[in-house]
């Protein structure tokens, strides 16, 4: 047992009563609480009780930027200023067959801008980035700091695992918040969410911020409460940051699962692919080259002309993959076909989400591997006419003992209308903040 007799500036105690009461928390104070909890000093029944008093009781602007410092200074901070381009980021708040970022990147890196996108692994019913190209064989998420900045000189962009050393507070306080009901805070998800983008060092950031069914955040209005709030964060840091609020009430595109949504990917890349797929692409694209100086960026030219496919091969390459090389297929299917006409006029996300996971396509625990065949692909979306017998989505999956349970999720979960008269589908994107 190690003893300290160093002389502590603070009582974690009477942090956590000032926080419970209400109170404000000074930018030493924040400080100091995310050090000592960093290194042992506060121990983990501490800071869950400071969790729940946040979760109950909010953190002003001030105190918010504070602790998303804080957390940054727990570890190393990532530097782009001798690369020679420009850097821009997205990140995306998570949903159901949310695969843009692997066609985002390429596109925006075909500009000659540079996107260090660091990305992570899912967990539950949504998706991981690295997961899904990982089903690429000998695609690798690990860089070294040299191969990183080397890639965004030669290729434009990478999409890797973010090291150990950023941020660490925040890895820590995130694992503690899962167990003890304090994930859905807006100062925690906020800070924990721009701790990591400030340290890896972009100079600019579009935040894609869902809301519906399928999202982390259900309610519009706290969506936007968050992206808000994400967006201060991120220009009071100095990261030029804007955001999208985007709806996530129905899966993006066709396919929910790994592989699958590689493939769609690469159509998108191919000048095809699911309308909202492409719409979002684009519409992000946008966002991030504005920022990145180039207003004016014809994206949707870039799709066309085989600029971005060339960049994504080139990514692939990089990084150890075969953009060549054929993709898992799953041993065993099972189609669902309408069982009446009309217009498919509901499709819930998560059930779909839950469905793919119970495949194999998801894990439980972050140990847990992923099957990267596994998966739904959807054969028709909200608005779609659909005839008896039609096929509505198909399940894949390596053992067929999965499709039950998988059929059990998705009971429910979709609608078909015989009368739609003057229905259409909501709006994807609902609006801009910054």
């Amino acid at each position: 047992m190690t003893i300290n007799n160093a002389v502590e500036a603070f009582d974690a105690v009477d942090l956590i009563r000032q926080k419970r009461d209400s109170g404000i928390l000074s930018t030493a104070q924040i400080d100091w609480l995310v050090d000592a909890f960093t290194r042992g000093y506060v121990g983990q029944e501490q800071m869950a009780a400071m969790a729940m008093a946040i979760f109950l009781n909010g953190m002003d602007r001030t105190e918010i930027r504070d602790l998303t410092h804080a957390m940054i200074n727990s570890g190393e901070r990532m530097s782009f200023e001798g690369l020679g381009k420009v850097t821009t980021d997205k990140h995306s708040t998570g949903g159901v067959g949310d695969k843009i970022t692997l066609p985002l990147m390429p596109l925006v890196a075909s500009f000659g801008v540079a996107v260090p996108q660091l990305s992570g692994r899912g967990l539950g019913h949504t998706g991981g980035t690295l997961d899904k190209l990982e089903a690429i064989p000998g695609w690798r998420a690990d860089l070294e700091p040299e191969e990183m900045i080397r890639l965004l000189r030669e290729v434009g962009g990478v999409i890797c695992a973010a090291g150990a050393d950023l941020a660490p507070a925040d890895k820590k306080l995130y694992a503690l918040r899962d167990i003890t009901g304090t994930v859905d805070s807006i100062p925690l998800i906020a800070s924990s969410i721009m701790s990591k983008k400030i340290a890896e060092g972009t100079a600019s950031l579009v935040l894609d911020v869902k809301f519906g069914g399928g999202a982390f955040m259900r309610d519009f209005d706290r969506a936007r409460e968050l992206a808000q709030t994400m967006v201060d964060l991120g220009r009071d840091s100095g990261v030029n940051t804007t955001a999208l609020l985007t709806r996530m009430d129905t899966p993006l595109g066709l396919a929910i699962g790994n592989a699958n949504e590689v493939r769609e990917s690469i159509e998108v890349l191919a000048g095809g692919g699911p309308a909202d797929i492409v719409e979002l692409t684009i519409a992000l694209a946008k966002e991030m080259l504005a920022l990145a100086g180039q207003p004016d960026a014809d994206v949707e030219a870039a799709l066309r002309d085989g600029r971005a496919m060339d960049t994504w091969r080139a990514f692939v390459a990089g990084q150890g993959g075969d953009p060549d090389a054929a993709l898992p297929v799953a041993n065993e299917t099972h189609t669902v076909y309408a069982e009446t006409a009309g217009v498919l006029t509901r499709q819930d996300a998560l059930p779909f989400g839950i469905a793919a996971w119970r495949l194999g396509a998801g894990r439980a625990r972050a140990q847990d591997p992923v099957q990267h065949a596994a998966g739904v692909d959807l054969h028709a979306k909200p608005g779609d006419t659909v005839q008896v017998g039609d096929p509505l989505f198909t399940l894949s999956a390596d053992e067929p003992a999965r499709f039950a349970r998988a059929l059990e999720a998705i009971d429910g979960a979709f609608e078909i209308s015989a009368d739609a008269t003057g229905w259409t589908p909501p709006a994807l994107i609902a609006e801009k903040i910054g």
